[in-house]
């Protein structure tokens, strides 16, 4: 009996650790510290806009004169902005609530789009029938420089809703979002980006992203 009456309270025990963990929205906020990550999490983020796109294309260009800056800091938004209208259709045009961060070392996009042609097209795998025919989707990846003039978004993470994409499918899903030209050179989980060709470096850190340019001398070396 006594064993039996072990087994009753370990079987109570992790029906109770089950419920909290499934209901863990519900009440993590309320533990000591977890409100301000979220909240301070939250805030990073920026919508995109031309206005953005402008901003981070100015920066960008400045660095091809031989007396601009041999570096541009820019916000996500303002990266994520040049790099999608660069792209030219990387995000589908319905795409609303756009938005940007540099979370760690990597920047982030998300977005609401239409899902229902990319889960038609079998991308998704048995995921795609769980999907409604709108979907939050979030990309976050690192951009570097493929050689000069050319550079990628190569994306390493990608969640729809909840739901976090197997990495085997990231470069499937690319392939039914960016419908540009893929030159030589491209990530099959990338988008390509034209970029100048002074460009050649790019760090990720601190909220930031870092663009360097080749300085007369270098070699071709960032700072």
């Amino acid at each position: 009996m006594r064993c039996l009456g072990r087994i009753v309270v370990l079987v109570i025990v992790l029906l109770v650790v089950g419920a909290l963990w499934v209901t863990r929205d519900r009440w993590l906020h309320y533990l000591p510290g977890s409100h301000g990550t979220v909240a301070t999490t939250e805030s990073l983020w920026e919508p995109l806009s031309p206005a953005a796109a402008a901003r981070g294309q100015r920066a960008i260009e400045s660095m091809n004169a031989r007396s601009g800056p041999v570096f541009a800091s820019l916000k996500g938004a303002e990266v994520a902005s040049y790099v999608f209208e660069r792209a030219g259709g990387a995000l589908p045009t319905a795409a609303d609530s756009a938005q940007a961060a540099v979370i760690g070392d990597a920047l982030y996009v998300r977005a609401v789009l239409p899902m229902k042609d990319v889960a038609a097209s079998g991308a998704l795998g048995p995921l795609a029938g769980l999907l409604n025919d709108r979907e939050p989707l979030t990309l976050g990846g690192t951009f570097h420089v493929i050689h000069p003039g050319l550079s990628e978004f190569q994306v390493r993470e990608v969640k729809l809703r909840d739901f976090k994409l197997p990495r085997q499918l990231i470069p499937r899903l690319i392939k039914q979002l960016d419908r540009g030209p893929r030159p030589d050179g491209v990530s099959p989980d990338g988008i390509a980006v034209k970029t100048p060709p002074s460009l050649v470096d790019v760090r990720i850190a601190d909220h930031r992203v870092t663009l360097y340019r080749a300085t007369p001398g270098s070699g071709g070396t960032t700072p």
